[in-house]
């Protein structure tokens, strides 16, 4: 298997974002809720999981940026 986002589950990713939510307001910050999700879940890196609640995020609508599965407009 390759190294990176695509080595882990599918099934893993969805559980680390909907425990980052749920543990958000136990913590003071969000970077001291991930690390306590990555340390629970085993997730290797904290960009990793930082960017999947991130995408979790803009995808759901509290964050604007692009969403991961909408088309690029053509200029």
């Amino acid at each position: 298997m390759t190294t990176g986002d695509c080595a882990l589950s599918p099934e893993l990713r969805k559980r680390a974002v909907r425990m980052g939510a749920e543990v958000r307001g136990d913590y003071p910050t969000e970077s001291a809720a991930i690390n306590a999700v990555m340390a629970k879940l085993g997730v290797g890196s904290r960009e990793t999981l930082r960017k999947w609640v991130r995408q979790y995020q803009i995808d759901s609508g509290p964050c604007q940026g692009r969403r991961a599965r909408s088309p690029r407009r053509s200029r």
